[in-house]
């Protein structure tokens, strides 16, 4: 037997997330092996929760996974306990039916739900709420409620009392109001934990408070099951991989924005990662391509433009050929300069435009990109298929010159311009599309064999036009020959 839960709430910001990463810390303090979930998209609370529980957080995302993705994604990583943190309230979704509402992933995964219920002000008033999520769908087992934002013992007492004498469901957790157990928020919700210098003592903290105001064992009795009946199986790419590339990856405060199953498909495809900091490294590592996915860049802007000598690393790099893949941040990043809080800050360079930051998104929520034949990484001999994603910026790319090669059309979505996303130059893809390797968006194994090809054909160069050994250190110093 092991837990399974799906922690949800009446709506979002209702200290759902608190409570999940206080939960994988408390648990894991307790001896438990804690594998975190989250729903949909986001990159910022798997970040608290794989810290919290000392397990790299998984995502389940109902509108970009098929269900046999899903159910075999949550079965192969399954452990003693399985904590799924939810997004927004529990029947919200896109889908007017709710088919991609966290209740959905509930029935899917015969998740019992804990709802988060944020208490300010409440008393009598918490029973309808509670018996009206109960009979909008008698399929979703809500199984205990944890009170959060209490404001003191009283009012812990008659909210207790009006819950036994009103509904079947438990109180397993009463949490009142404590302003240290907050999180700094930004734009895309919480601050994300590689830039917080005192997240490890935050989650103390927070798990502390929550071992100590939810019933632990009252919440892993109501959450026992039978392990999930599904399949171990993951979708494999068609294309064959090879011998391994070492691939330098951007890990450091600017820069953390990477899904878990992408950074095990490149590995699964022949890659080695090879994590570098932008902000201290003063060289680039031994490698074959680069990866520099999301994070906020703007934040750290000042410190990405005094590291002069990674930026002009990368810049020679990229124009020499080496094989490159940016998502959003990282395609800001190696822009010439951002535009924040009234300052520009140099950038790379190695794109021909500027960002500019605004104070409304540009771009938010799910995508659908059609590929077109600038697309520069391999594939099988097969009709381009709708790439489902996602994005985030609040930021644009702008100044570029009228002949900027793209990679993808826009279906829906902005990307870059609103039409146009996958900025192509060199060995470069850069977009502000966030990919993830599910379903039929095998991207990692294709960047993989797109960096393959690249040192197939710089090989090749060498071996018939040798040059003399300072010639070739100078030439290789910064990356790779153009090819």
């Amino acid at each position: 037997m092991s837990s399974r839960l799906l922690i949800s709430a009446a709506h979002k910001s209702s200290g759902k997330t608190m409570v999940s990463i206080g939960l994988c810390a408390a648990l894991s303090k307790r001896g438990h092996a804690v594998q975190p979930f989250k729903k949909g998209p986001d990159y910022i609370d798997p970040m608290w929760l794989s810290l919290a529980s000392g397990r790299a957080c998984r995502n389940l995302d109902l509108y970009l996974m098929e269900h046999d993705d899903i159910t075999a994604t949550f079965a192969r990583h399954s452990a003693e306990v399985n904590l799924v943190e939810g997004n927004k309230g529990l029947y919200d979704g896109l889908a007017l039916d709710g088919s991609n509402s966290n209740a959905a992933l509930a029935k899917l995964l015969g998740l019992p739900v804990f709802l988060v219920i944020d208490a300010r002000g409440m008393t009598r008033g918490i029973a309808p709420l509670i018996l009206g999520y109960q009979a909008f769908d008698r399929e979703i087992n809500i199984a205990g409620v944890i009170l959060n934002n209490l404001g003191g013992g009283r009012h812990e007492a008659k909210l207790r009392a009006v819950i036994e004498h009103y509904t079947d469901v438990p109180v397993v957790g009463a949490i009142h109001h404590d302003e240290r157990l907050s999180i700094v928020e930004r734009h895309l919700g919480l601050m994300p934990s590689n830039e917080s210098c005192v997240a490890t003592e935050k989650i103390k903290q927070i798990g502390d408070a929550i071992a100590e105001q939810v019933d632990l064992d009252k919440l892993l009795a109501l959450s026992q099951n039978e392990p999930l009946n599904a399949p171990h199986l993951a979708r494999v790419s068609p294309l064959q991989c090879g011998d391994r590339v070492r691939v330098g990856i951007a890990r450091d405060r600017a820069f953390g924005f990477y899904y878990a199953d992408d950074l095990d498909a490149l590995e699964a495809a022949g890659a080695k990662l090879v994590p570098f900091d932008t902000l201290n490294d003063a060289r680039l590592p031994d490698i074959d391509a680069l990866y520099i996915g999301g994070g906020f860049p703007e934040t750290c802007a000042a410190e990405l433009e005094a590291n002069s000598s990674l930026r002009g690393e990368i810049k020679q790099a990229i124009e020499n050929g080496m094989p490159a893949y940016a998502e959003c941040g990282g395609l800001m990043y190696l822009s010439r300069s951002i535009e924040y809080q009234g300052h520009s800050y140099r950038m790379v360079g190695a794109i021909p435009g500027d960002v500019k930051m605004h104070d409304k998104p540009v771009g938010r929520g799910y995508v659908h990109l059609k590929e077109d034949g600038e697309h520069p990484w391999p594939r099988p001999n097969a009709p381009a298929k709708q790439i489902k994603a996602h994005e985030f910026h609040y930021s644009s790319l702008i100044n570029l010159p009228p002949d900027t090669r793209f990679a993808y059309h826009v279906e829906r979505g902005y990307g870059i311009n609103g039409e146009r996303d996958g900025l192509v130059l060199h060995n470069l893809l850069a977009s502000y599309t966030h990919l993830r390797t599910i379903g039929s968006c095998y991207w990692a194994t294709r960047f993989v064999a797109f960096i393959r090809r690249k040192l197939e054909l710089r090989r090749n160069f060498e071996s018939t036009h040798p040059t003399n050994e300072q010639h070739d250190t100078e030439t290789l110093s910064g990356g790779y020959r153009r090819l």
